[in-house]
């Protein structure tokens, strides 16, 4: 058979460093308005995740709607500055910090604390709440900073070879298969169109030119999202859930009045503006196992997001850099109050994929998207109304991307060694099979396998 009768899925393809079709690097710029918009595009992107982790937990603390506004305000602003500072002093990469959902079960167990619950007044409880968390991640920030700077992280990077970056880069995308579909599925009617016309822009449309520049797959998140939102909203203001569960409200609602109306129209978040924090030894070990698998998604994000810029896979020393710069950030979060850690956002570094854009300026843009928005706060909360279900759909794609991008790294290796067939295998499966566990244990438990009891407690409660 000649090479040329050959279909392209017969043929071997040798490794490539790089993958093949990124039309810009890192280091490469499109155009002013061309960044803005993608800037743009990544800012709506993270809104997923800095919305819903305050709506799932300031509740829980007894918080109203007027702290809930205000926590997404301090969640976008200290984004915003810990992205912009990932991308200037860090490991400088196309990667936005966000929030991490690794937070949420010790935050939750310092929630149910007998005595923060034992308080009456809900917005007493949501400030005492409040304060020990940022004590706890205050303390727990110390450990990637100490790895960072110590470049002892760094040490430790020296032995993630092709085949160990395979299970940390895959899981840091597969492993978050929770907020995928399973959100889709609490409101089908606005979650599969969104994830149908997503995949036809960004896909099948793609080689599609509108005045010769690809805009529906550079700008398939924007575009896909502005169709189902109204899409969406029509169906909120027909009445179509108005004798629907408070779930699936809370999924497909547009109507969010009370989170725009709530929010004031102008202001600036500060440290300690919940007042001091307050340390506990149990709420501070709690937070510092969530900080250890920040720091391997992180790791595994990092990797990712340098391949997709088509950059080198970052040294041992900037990792670690990254890594510090990512606990200056954590230490950010318990300073301001975000009600939960940092990471970076994996949805966000596979947006990069799905653009084919890898430039760092376009995320500084969107950095700087967040602080202005976080700033005013009205218009924020408008786009905070985008339904849940939408980021879910789009997450099913980038989460995705983000886990091949961890396969692809098998291309390195002696897939016909049954000793690396062992290792890859036993990762993956271990890396998703034991969190199980663990979230299993805990909600049935209401705390970790290992529960302390520690006695030192500086709070005044």
């Amino acid at each position: 058979m000649e090479m040329t009768d050959m279909k392209p899925e017969e043929m071997s393809h040798p490794p490539m460093d790089q993958l093949l079709g990124m039309e810009y690097c890192i280091d490469s710029n499109p155009s002013w308005g061309g960044a803005v918009v993608l800037g743009f595009q990544h800012f709506i992107l993270c809104l997923g995740t800095a919305v819903m982790i305050p709506t799932m937990l300031v509740p829980l603390m007894g918080g109203n709607a007027h702290d809930k506004a205000l926590v997404v305000q301090t969640v976008l602003f200290v984004t915003g500055i810990n992205t912009m500072l990932q991308t200037l002093f860090g490991t400088r990469l196309p990667t936005i910090i966000g929030g991490s959902y690794a937070f949420i079960i010790p935050v939750i167990s310092i929630i149910s604390d007998p005595s923060l619950m034992q308080i009456a007044d809900d917005h007493t409880r949501f400030k005492m709440t409040m304060r020990a968390i940022q004590g706890a991640l205050i303390i727990s920030s110390c450990i990637q900073i100490i790895l960072g700077y110590s470049q002892l992280w760094g040490v430790c990077s020296r032995f993630f070879s092709p085949l160990g970056m395979v299970p940390v880069i895959a899981l840091a995308g597969l492993g978050l298969f929770e907020r995928g579909f399973p959100v889709i599925g609490k409101c089908v009617e606005i979650g599969l169109p969104m994830l149908v016309l997503f995949v036809t822009l960004s896909q099948y449309l793609k080689h599609v030119p509108v005045r010769h520049f690809p805009i529906l797959e550079r700008f398939s998140v924007l575009i896909s999202i502005a169709l189902v939102w109204v899409y969406a909203h029509i169906l909120t203001v027909s009445g179509a859930y108005k004798h629907s569960s408070l779930l699936t409200q809370v999924n497909c609602h547009t109507n969010h009045a009370n989170l725009i109306t709530t929010a004031p129209w102008i202001s600036i978040p500060y440290p300690l503006q919940w007042g001091a924090p307050t340390f506990s030894a149990d709420h501070s070990f709690g937070m510092m196992s969530a900080v250890l698998v920040s720091l391997i998604e992180s790791t595994g994000a990092f990797m990712a997001a340098a391949r997709l810029a088509s950059a080198t896979p970052p040294p041992p020393f900037v990792l670690s850099r990254g890594i510090g710069w990512q606990g200056i950030g954590l230490l950010f979060d318990g300073l301001f109050g975000t009600v939960s850690g940092s990471t970076v956002s994996v949805e966000n570094v596979g947006l990069l994929g799905s653009t084919r854009i890898g430039s760092r300026r376009v995320i500084q843009i969107s950095a700087g998207f967040m602080i202005f928005f976080s700033i005013l706060g009205r218009f924020g909360a408008l786009f905070a109304s985008i339904p849940f279900t939408l980021f879910a759909a789009i997450y099913c794609v980038l989460f995705g991307y983000v886990g091949a991008v961890g396969l692809s790294f098998m291309q390195f290796t002696n897939m016909n060694s049954m000793r690396n067939l062992f290792i890859i295998g036993i990762s993956l499966f271990l890396g998703i099979s034991i969190p199980e566990y663990f979230f299993q244990f805990t909600i049935s438990a209401q705390h970790s396998p290992a529960h302390t009891r520690a006695g030192w407690d500086s709070s005044s409660r």
